[in-house]
């Protein structure tokens, strides 16, 4: 019996990367809180290295930027800053980071955002020949070509991954 595709509702993510001709695939898991990409790269059986976190962080002006960093690996805040001109980085609260992204946290997409920010890739990410990010919903992933980053968001790329 061939195995059926699972199809998630529409996100402003899915919206984003189909106005934009993306081509993605769709990866549904069972969401546990504060399980992060750790958790969905076990339930999917994928590499945590290529489940990508998209983290919603500020400057020391609290202005809001979003860092794309691999999943078992942790952010240097003070090596971002460092490369980004900033005097500080720090994560924002997640009621913050909701409102500026428009995304419950545990299903932030760096696509179709409330507002336009900033964004930083771990420059290893775009190595990658495809990447696995959320896809707008908590429990949802989309898999894309991590150049789609770029072309799109205009990401730029940092060296800021400390491993976990």
């Amino acid at each position: 019996m061939p195995k059926k595709t699972v199809h998630v509702c529409e996100t402003p993510a899915t919206a984003f990367l189909r106005a934009h001709g993306v081509p993605f695939s769709e990866h549904a898991y069972d969401y546990a809180p504060h399980g992060g990409a750790m958790h969905s790269a076990q339930m999917l059986g994928l590499d945590p290295f290529m489940v990508v976190k998209t983290l919603v962080m500020q400057d020391q002006d609290a202005r809001p930027l979003i860092v794309l960093m691999h999943g078992n690996r942790t952010v240097s805040t003070k090596q971002l800053a460092r490369q980004i001109g900033a005097k500080a980085v720090e994560p924002c609260e997640p009621q913050v980071a909701q409102r500026h992204s428009g995304y419950l946290v545990g299903g932030t997409s760096p696509f179709g955002t409330r507002r336009r920010m900033p964004v930083y890739v771990e420059q290893s990410i775009l190595d990658l020949p495809r990447i696995v990010l959320n896809g707008g919903r908590r429990g949802f992933l989309v898999g894309i070509d991590p150049q789609v980053c770029v072309r799109l968001l205009s990401a730029t790329p940092v060296h800021c991954a400390l491993a976990e």
